[in-house]
């Protein structure tokens, strides 16, 4: 074989050790550098580095009384140590033929000794070397130091990879060694401060679930090696890690434009996409988060992870982090966590009642139970941001019993007192999926002495559709015990006029969205007249939410409905102040 073909073929397997072991430029490491001023301390020199060798230049993995991080490869003596895998002495460079006119000796350096970096298969990366502006001799104590002192280096490396830094499914550094280098970013001076990380994440979890149930496992690594390798060879010089099962990471390259980043990502997520045996039943997308020295490797993974949530959400290829976005997850999850305290709590939780009124007597008949949360650092807790957290978590079940038990707990109190007050409570979709929910609101009717016809629930369409069949037999259980059951936020959701048929229920409620527009035009009356009149046809009486002026009650009254509540009757109200409403309506504290 050629001489030069043989030259071309080790060096190419040289690169191929260096770039495994994913060193090239990733951040300065203590654990390298204590080793370079050792030998710095040693050889009493200025000048130390771990040196590795790429195609064109020498990076420097560690370094002491250099500001740059590389030289051209061309007439480095690290070179030569890396391809001979041989100490080398150069006494006085000046003299030297071979780096006399070399970018070192113009430099001013004089003196260089370098020990070969070398792996367990024989390939050298580079050299571990000490330079002097001074021509000098060494003695073999010193060349023997120089050695040791490279095979530490070695060693380290070998630790790095072999015990838990290397995904055994991708071969690429995994979460630990993300950490330990996002923790070293920013302590190299000469790094640009402001970095740009990137997380794709390959697929959601119900892709990969449905992925691994019809081809198993091991088809899911093929993957994941895929998506490693198209990785490794994108992102070059730049290590890619393996942070979770099908999700990596990288940095990008310094100074790159936020905007223009983003469109070069979405376009490796295509190729990405294109060049996967999975491509149509995985969908990567990628997280953007910038980052400065100082950051908590943890917080920037956790930022990445929620851009690319985000982007899943929007559905968007790439999505950057954003701190408001952020903000709003964090204040979420606290919400989610703090419910459960909540429930526990005397003070955080409690009842208001909103009065709904028959539009043609005026009268009372019904009261809505809405549930209030004051927390005790972030105060008043919004229902709208609340509740739809809570009902799609395990505290929904909790949630419902605590408002259903201390609603007729207070219809008791209202009964002991000669006032009867028919409540109205919501359920979700989730508590028609329990199992024992009919039978717990048995038990609690009889716990607190309240009859079944007192009790309304209210459930909307989008709740009913969710599983049409397993909800038509708990509502028929409900209907049959003698509980009062009603659509809520009638038209918003999706239904079946052949299941409102079937559905036990007696009463739809208008969605105040609809009411809200009365007045404005013809389209928006005509509307609310149909949904009236289709309603009054399947058998329902019909509430209108929302009334706030007594022009739309005239007007839903001229309709035919039946019933209103608004801000023009009133709004929620607490126990006390809805006893004094009572008072002021009919002189008494009493209702129809």
């Amino acid at each position: 074989m050629d001489g030069r073909l043989v030259v071309k073929l080790n060096e190419a397997k040289r690169l191929d050790a260096l770039y495994n072991l994913n060193l090239l430029d990733t951040p300065v490491s203590e654990s390298f550098d204590r080793i370079t001023r050792m030998a710095s301390q040693i050889f009493d020199l200025p000048i130390a580095a771990v040196s590795l060798t790429d195609v064109d230049r020498q990076w420097f993995k560690s370094r002491v009384g250099v500001d740059h991080q590389s030289i051209p490869r061309d007439e480095a003596p690290c070179a030569q140590v890396a391809e001979s895998a041989d100490v080398l002495v150069i006494p006085d460079m000046a003299t030297d033929e071979c780096y006399k006119q070399s970018v070192l000796c113009k430099s001013g350096i004089r003196f260089y000794a370098g020990a070969p970096l070398i792996t367990r298969e024989g390939y050298g990366l580079g050299a571990l070397c000490v330079l002097g502006t001074s021509p000098r001799e060494t003695t073999p104590e010193e060349l023997a130091a120089l050695t040791d002192l490279a095979a530490m280096v070695m060693a380290q490396v070998e630790l790095q990879h072999a015990f838990g830094r290397i995904d055994p499914i991708s071969g690429l550094p995994n979460r630990t060694q993300f950490f330990d280098d996002i923790s070293d970013f920013g302590q190299d001076e000469t790094v640009d401060t402001h970095r740009l990380a990137v997380l794709i994440d390959l697929a959601d979890t119900k892709q990969v679930d449905h992925l691994s149930r019809v081809l198993g496992p091991a088809e899911i690594d093929t993957g994941v090696r895929e998506a490693a390798c198209f990785l490794r060879a994108e992102t070059g010089r730049r290590a890619a890690y393996h942070i979770s099962a099908t999700q990596f990471a990288f940095v990008a390259h310094d100074h790159v434009g936020e905007e223009n980043y983003i469109r070069d990502v979405a376009a490796m997520l295509t190729r990405l996409e294109a060049a996967s045996s999975f491509q149509f039943m995985m969908t990567p997308v990628a997280g953007i988060a910038p980052f400065g020295p100082g950051i908590d490797p943890a917080d920037l993974l956790r930022a990445m992870g929620s851009a690319a949530q985000d982007a899943r959400l929007q559905g968007v290829q790439v999505n950057v982090f954003s701190a408001k976005s952020d903000d709003k997850h964090r204040r979420s999850f606290r919400l989610l966590q703090d419910f459960d305290s909540a429930l526990r709590s005397d003070g955080q939780l409690s009842l208001v009642f909103q009065p709904r009124v028959s539009l043609d007597t005026g009268q009372c008949v019904a009261t809505e139970v809405l549930l209030r949360w004051l927390h005790p650092e972030l105060g008043s807790i919004s229902p709208g941001e609340f509740i739809p957290i809570i009902e799609n978590s395990p505290h929904v079940r909790d949630m419902t019993s605590w408002v259903l038990d201390a609603a007729l707990r207070q219809a008791r109190l209202w009964k002991n007192q000669g006032l009867t007050v028919p409540m109205s409570v919501n359920i979700s979709a989730a508590n028609l999926e329990e199992e024992d929910f009919v039978d717990r609101i048995m038990v609690m009717l009889l716990r607190h002495g309240i009859l079944p016809s007192l009790l309304e629930l209210e459930v909307t369409e989008s709740a009913i559709m969710k599983d049409a069949g397993a909800a038509l037999k708990k509502l028929q259980a409900l209907a049959e015990a003698g509980i009062a059951l009603s659509i809520d936020d009638f038209g918003t959701g999706y239904s079946s006029l052949s299941y409102l048929q079937r559905l036990p229920t007696t009463v739809v409620k208008i969605d105040q969205s609809f009411i809200r527009n009365l007045g404005v035009g013809d389209r928006d009356e005509n509307l609310v007249r149909s949904m009236i009149a289709l309603s009054h046809d399947l058998g329902y009486r019909v509430v209108a939410e929302g009334v706030e002026s007594a022009q739309a009650a005239d007007t839903l009254m001229a309709m035919g409905c039946d019933e209103a509540q608004g801000y023009l009757f009133s709004k929620p109200l607490k126990v006390h102040a809805l006893q004094q409403w009572f008072s002021s309506k009919t002189g008494r504290a009493n209702v129809a």
